[in-house]
């Protein structure tokens, strides 16, 4: 079953149900507020959307963005790389936001897809409550799974907003997980020079 649309999102188009608005209110009255004044009126159907908008990925499979792959890559059989891509998602022990970047890389065995593939594979993880190891693992075990590749690297980095904006509140403070696989985890050589090329 498909997914709510980007654009009836962003429009507010969106039915909210009764019982999600109610439990926003709840969670403004006990923050303190009052969901009854009238900057607060529109909250609970705005809070849910967004949240439906940030959780968009619990309603797709990332590796349908890698079902479409080619073979013809004019004898191509060096890494495939895509960095410094950006991502939002949320840790699933607080509902805080978690903003960072992914590198993501590959060397193919004799196909290929789409560069922008590679972000949406990421995306579609990132848009559900997560951890960034598990978000992490999943991204390489999608690519290594559906391409088959000699090799896959992942690399994250982080900052987590439940460290940052709450308990220790400690900004600045970026967090890095990687998951290597195939020749990337095997071969010392094949290692250094993909995190290399991702800067690390």
């Amino acid at each position: 079953m498909p997914g709510p649309d980007d654009d009836d999102l962003a429009r507010g188009k969106l039915p909210v149900p009764h019982e999600v608005q109610d439990a926003i209110r709840t969670l403004l009255r006990w923050a303190g507020d009052d969901p009854a004044r009238e900057g607060l009126l529109d909250t609970p159907k705005r809070v849910a959307r967004a949240w439906k908008e940030y959780c968009q990925g619990y309603d797709e499979d990332p590796a349908i963005h890698l079902a479409r792959q080619f073979e013809e890559v004019g004898g191509y059989d060096e890494i495939v790389l895509l960095k410094d891509i950006p991502f939002q998602s949320h840790c699933e022990h607080h509902m805080a936001p978690i903003i960072g970047k992914a590198a993501i890389a590959y060397l193919p065995r004799d196909k290929v897809v789409g560069i922008s593939k590679l972000a949406r594979v990421l995306h579609g993880f990132a848009r559900r409550l997560q951890i960034q190891e598990r978000l992490t693992a999943e991204v390489a075990d999608c690519i290594w799974t559906n391409l088959k590749p000699h090799g896959v690297a992942v690399v994250i980095e982080a900052s987590h907003a439940c460290m940052t904006a709450r308990g220790v509140r400690t900004p600045g403070v970026g967090m890095v997980t990687s998951r290597l696989m195939g020749t990337f985890l095997d071969d010392e050589r094949s290692r250094k020079e993909v995190l290399s090329l991702m800067g690390y």
